[in-house]
């Protein structure tokens, strides 16, 4: 294993104490227990925007603390959920009495821990919401889930709903927002190698030297199918036409209720794609696959989507939610409406994502 770190028991409080040094104008960190929160925390009257999972996957979820996208994050060790009191704790210190939105991946341990957070903030007097990504079109359940993953639309959603957030949105507003997003959102991602979390010392799986795998969690999760080695044109074809033709998918969520203090099952319908979509694309780096790469990936991506009738009206193109240094990529599409592309373009200003300021 080569790494560029010290002793793996302080990978994650090491990169955190980096984080700091280099963005004090953005953030702070709070180390018993981690968090991560934006430099001029609480914002008076402003919802906060809450969100979190396990390290590994940066610049998502503390880069993405700042102006115009997240009040906080919570970062559990490499893959591995964070804990309730890390949630609660951020939660206090970023509400500025609008109440506070957790933005949830679809991950057992991250649901069941933000869950019991959003009880304990409740408890506190509080007012919380909790919505759940649950966007990955290639697998239904997986290792770490029931249901869909939560993947490349996590990010779509910080930016979102943070800028609706910023510009004065309710709390009962940036949740329906957000449960939007994600009901419009679709990714499906893919592996060329694997990654290798620090304390196991060795890849997390398998591939042969002229293998890839289509549908690959961000933790390294199996997906849909190994095959050879295929062009870049070939495997963009596979993945995108699988987001773009994925049907109609019926879940059901549990959401909070601030008026009964209860937690209650929510059904929603996902609608797939339709010729005359306006779409955001968002083509991923999983760590390890170089941003030029990436354009060749877009290229394809757009051509696809203008013969499916669907138009590309803004994109994003890098590293935004990573596994490590595994190689391959993930493709996200958003159809997107007047408010969604309003907050899309709406300024922001963190560490890892900036523009309009």
């Amino acid at each position: 294993m080569k790494k560029l770190i010290n002793a793996v028991e302080d990978v994650v409080t090491e990169q955190l104490e980096g984080m700091v040094a280099a963005h004090p104008e953005y953030v702070k960190v709070n180390f018993e227990p981690k968090y991560v929160y934006r430099a001029d925390a609480p914002v008076a009257d402003k919802v906060a925007i809450v969100s979190g999972g396990g390290s590994g996957h940066e610049p998502m979820h503390g880069g993405f603390v700042g102006l115009g996208m997240l009040d906080g994050a919570c970062p559990g060790e490499v893959f591995t959920s964070p804990t309730p009191d890390q949630m609660y704790e951020c939660a206090k210190v970023v509400d500025g009495g609008a109440g506070v939105l957790f933005i949830v991946k679809n991950y057992t341990g991250d649901v069941l821990n933000f869950e019991m957070a959003a009880e304990m903030a409740y408890a506190e007097g509080i007012k919380v919401q909790s919505i759940l990504i649950d966007d990955d079109a290639a697998v239904k359940d997986s290792l770490y889930t029931a249901g869909r993953r939560g993947v490349g639309t996590t990010v779509l959603a910080e930016k979102i709903v943070g800028a609706a957030a910023e510009a004065g949105y309710s709390l009962e507003q940036c949740a329906d927002l957000c449960r939007k997003v994600n009901q419009y959102g679709r990714s499906m991602g893919m592996a060329l190698t694997s990654c290798i979390v620090p304390a196991a010392g060795k890849p997390t799986f398998d591939l042969g030297d002229d293998e890839m795998e289509i549908g690959i969690g961000i933790h390294g999760e199996p997906g849909r199918k190994r095959f050879k080695m295929k062009t870049a044109d070939e495997i963009t074809e596979t993945m995108a036409l699988a987001i773009i033709e994925d049907g109609a998918y019926t879940r059901t969520v549990r959401e909070w209720d601030n008026e009964k203090g209860e937690w209650y099952d929510l059904e929603l319908i996902d609608d797939p794609f339709q010729p005359g979509d306006q779409v955001i694309a968002f083509v991923n780096s999983m760590g390890g696959t170089p941003v030029s790469e990436l354009y060749a990936v877009y290229r394809k991506l757009n051509e696809l989507c203008e013969d499916k009738g669907l138009t590309i009206v803004r994109n994003l193109i890098g590293p935004y939610i990573t596994s490590l240094e595994m190689q391959g990529f993930s493709i996200t599409l958003l159809k997107a409406d007047d408010e969604i592309l309003k907050f899309w373009d709406a300024p922001v200003n963190t560490p890892g994502l900036r523009w309009g300021v």
